[in-house]
């Protein structure tokens, strides 16, 4: 076979773990926006680079800028090739795109496969990739059957969901890829949340590893988590699906929400911050009771009242317009949020549904 070779999008991720490296050639800007899950990042033009050869390409001459650019491609290649890719043996398999499959692949393409190496250029690159992948979320969305674990704000979901994944669970934690909890506080402090494009990645990186005959367990979540929406397709097959309810006690989901976001206590400018963004919802006399509360460090009077006057009420309201197996929902009855507690109503669902 003549190298390299140009496969499709569907031919190349549908068979990643037949390529030893995937290469993304793109600048750090644009890798950072998102990229093909696993693939480490070697720009043939740098941020800097690739501004100076299109404002030349724009305002000078395409030739000029051409010329000027395979000098910077041919350096840049020749460094990588010296610093991350010289131990390489010969068997090595790299797949390698850049935005649109064109010059800054099939440049790095073509020197990989003149030494040697079996090198594949992903044709049409990383906007092929996207359009597959998006399409691959939707179609699988379909497929899988879930298992959507509810309950209200601190009643362990995440806690829950984390010990049916360290028990051998197929589990979707949307959280988790959403770097946020989900709610007005849910955001995790010096953890910002990804591009809607890299999250959309996640999802359909974590998807395409599962079964789908086995069940897929996911949170029921709204269509936005923090900044980030959920696939829409995805959010229709888990509103369509079989509900777990978590039942526990106020004072176990008060004692869970400080252990799960000690900030709350400790950066109290973020936390007035907050509460502020309530005022439209319950007026200026309410949220001066609740920062009163922050403000005497009585977080647990201030926990309980979030939760029973402004979360439960929101909640409740949604998962009975939205999730239409809540009302048939199996109860799991937490007893305390002990690692125990979890890991014994895990071990239940997993004996009844797998």
């Amino acid at each position: 076979m003549k190298y390299p070779v140009l496969l499709s999008a569907g031919e190349a991720l549908s068979d990643m773990a037949a390529f030893d490296t995937v290469i993304d050639v793109r600048s750090e800007s644009e890798f950072a926006l998102d990229h093909v899950p696993g693939a480490i990042n070697c720009p043939v033009l740098h941020d800097d680079e690739r501004v100076k050869v299109g404002t030349l390409y724009k305002q000078d001459s395409p030739f000029k800028a051409k010329k000027i650019g395979a000098a910077i491609v041919a350096r840049n290649i020749a460094s990588h090739l010296e610093s991350r890719f010289s131990d390489h043996p010969k068997s090595w398999r790299p797949l390698v795109y850049c935005w649109r499959g064109g010059n800054r692949s099939g440049a790095m393409a073509h020197i990989l496969a003149k030494i040697g190496w079996p090198a594949v250029q992903l044709e049409g690159g990383y906007k092929a990739y996207r359009q597959h992948m998006v399409t691959q979320i939707d179609e699988m969305a379909g497929r899988y059957r879930f298992q959507v674990v509810c309950g209200t704000t601190g009643s362990g979901k995440s806690r829950l969901l984390g010990t049916l994944a360290a028990m051998g669970a197929q589990v979707l934690d949307l959280e988790k890829l959403a770097a946020h909890r989900g709610s007005l506080l849910g955001g995790l402090p010096g953890e910002p949340q990804p591009t809607q494009k890299m999250f959309e990645s996640q999802i359909w990186q974590t998807l395409r590893q599962f079964n789908q005959e086995r069940w897929v367990y996911v949170e029921s979540e709204s269509k936005k988590i923090g900044n980030l929406r959920v696939p829409e397709k995805l959010m229709e097959s888990m509103r369509a699906s079989a509900c777990i309810r978590i039942n526990i006690s106020d004072a176990n989901r008060v004692q869970l929400l400080i252990e799960d976001y000690p900030h709350l206590a400790t950066d109290m400018a973020q936390l007035m911050s907050q509460l502020e963004h309530l005022t439209p919802l319950h007026g200026r006399q309410k949220i001066d009771a609740w920062r009163a509360l922050a403000e005497l460090g009585d977080i647990s009077a201030l926990v309980e009242a979030l939760l029973t006057q402004h979360y439960d009420p929101a909640y409740l309201k949604s998962i009975n317009r939205n999730f239409s197996g809540y009302h048939n929902a199996r109860a799991v009855n937490l007893q305390d949020i002990s690692a125990d507690a979890f890991g014994s109503a895990a071990a239940t669902l997993l004996s009844d549904v797998i």
